[in-house]
């Protein structure tokens, strides 16, 4: 009989599960969306492997499993079942995945203080996972407690944040729960959502300078403790970095940024080709929705009119993952572009001498070398603040592309 494996839930849409699971061996893994009334025939099918449950039926599956592991019991909710000759078996494997991601940024959590945001099924997992690796105090944050968002205050002695929310997930990002700077004896912040992969919430740990991990790990972590209970097989650890990384490069979008005229759209067009990823171009998208070029809107309504598109367009194609975007030379004036090109994706500057610039069509760069310096001036510590890294456009073409594509490989591990 062949057996059923995968991802049970209402809702999925999108789900990393799937390539997961393959990567770990399971390639019959599929994604099961049922309605509340179809859940109990499901589980009693004869053909049923092993699942994974997401929401909303991590409580809802206790009534159909036979033996449950007492950690699950503990946290209230179960996230992997396997069907053994018969019997259900439910356990709870988000809590190791909690618990390597904490440990693998390097976050102790023996003595400290650890505030979780949220009181949903994933603050259980959290707060059982912060015991699990000797927190000295754990407070619960939530809408209408005695701990909540109206006197963050009380807890601003925090020493580990623990996001279990969705505030920051795709498409609504980059909000997040809190400002990190009403904790400012922080040492490791964590947030569970893991898309994007840099929330809100982690780029502000990043700015500050504050240890972070994302979901990303944690949710390939419990995938793998997930795959040794379906198959009662032992899997290296090593297996979650190697297998996170590759995702994450996957995932990640390579976004070009720089002067008008650097090279950046060619560049893209050599990346895509040796890439295979999709090409999209901000400029080029810009003019197909509104039938006018990018110089000609800002020559009739304005460069204020022209940013707010730009931005607009920016946001759509950045909730995409693993593209190659290609901006305007000016999205770096918009502060709000920052977040949103930084949230999925490796932000590159390409760099090419004032003289070799080109200027045709560009009304910002007009002025001759002048103009391009002045511009130049202004833009500099923009794209510095902006870029992850730079690429010199000295050479040919190709070459930059094979630069970003070096680096890019290297600079998604872990």
């Amino acid at each position: 009989m062949r057996r059923i494996y995968g991802l049970l839930g209402r809702k999925l849409g999108h789900s990393h599960s799937p390539a997961i699971h393959s990567m770990l061996g399971c390639r019959g893994y599929r994604l099961y969306e049922l309605e509340p009334e179809e859940l109990g025939a499901f589980l009693r099918r004869p053909d049923l492997g092993a699942v994974n449950v997401t929401i909303p039926y991590k409580r809802d599956v206790f009534e159909f499993v036979d033996v449950v592991d007492p950690a699950a019991r503990e946290i209230g909710a179960i996230n992997t079942v396997v069907n053994r000759r018969g019997r259900l078996y439910g356990w709870n494997t988000d809590k190791y995945g909690l618990e390597y991601a904490l440990r693998e940024a390097g976050m102790d959590l023996t003595g400290r203080k650890v505030v979780i945001l949220g009181s949903g099924g994933t603050s259980h997992t959290a707060s059982a996972a912060a015991r699990a690796l000797g927190a000295g105090e754990i407070t619960v944050i939530s809408r209408s407690g005695e701990n909540n968002y109206g006197n963050l205050e009380k807890n601003a002695d925090a020493e580990i944040l623990i996001n279990t929310t969705p505030v920051g997930m795709s498409p609504n990002c980059p909000a997040q729960p809190v400002n990190l700077r009403a904790f400012p004896k922080l040492s490791g912040v964590m947030d569970v959502v893991f898309n994007p992969l840099r929330t809100g919430l982690l780029m502000q740990a990043e700015e500050l300078g504050i240890p972070r991990a994302g979901g990303l790990s944690m949710l390939v972590a419990q995938a793998k403790l997930a795959e040794e209970h379906f198959f009662g097989k032992r899997i290296e650890d090593g297996r979650i970095r190697e297998i996170a990384d590759r995702l994450r490069r996957d995932v990640t979008n390579i976004v070009l940024i720089g002067m008008p005229g650097s090279g950046k759209t060619t560049i893209g067009k050599f990346l895509a080709r040796k890439t295979g990823r999709e090409l999209l171009d901000v400029d080029r998208a810009i003019a197909l929705r509104t039938g006018k070029r990018p110089g000609d809107i800002i020559t009739d309504s304005g460069e204020a009119e022209f940013r707010r598109l730009e931005t607009e367009v920016m946001r759509e194609m950045a909730a995409g993952t693993g593209k190659i975007i290609t901006t305007g030379g000016g999205c770096v004036t918009v502060p709000e572009n920052y977040p949103i090109l930084h949230q999925s994706g490796r932000v590159y500057r390409i760099d090419r001498a004032l003289e070799e610039l080109s200027t045709r069509g560009r009304p910002l760069s007009a002025g001759g070398i002048e103009g391009l310096r002045a511009l130049f001036e202004k833009r500099d510590p923009l794209y510095a603040r902006f870029a992850d890294a730079t690429v010199k456009n000295d050479g040919t073409l190709e070459e930059a592309a094979d630069k970003i594509w070096s680096d890019f490989c290297e600079n998604t591990r872990t």
